[in-house]
């Protein structure tokens, strides 16, 4: 379980790095200079959002 859960949450990291990385990017050139962690969990929310928009849509025929 302990396996999983590390896992797990390296997948996560993994994942969502790109979006994050770019947000950091950008909030940097705002003037906010935070870290990683400080961006890590909108970069998940942004992830998860273009992964939901970016999803083949259900069609039933």
């Amino acid at each position: 379980m302990i396996r999983v859960l590390i896992a797990s949450l390296a997948i996560l990291l993994i994942a969502t790095f790109p979006a994050t990385w770019l947000l950091m990017l950008f909030l940097g050139n705002v003037g906010l200079t935070l870290s990683y962690w400080g961006t890590l969990s909108l970069g998940i929310l942004v992830s998860l959002l273009l992964s939901g928009v970016s999803a083949p849509t259900f069609v039933e025929r």
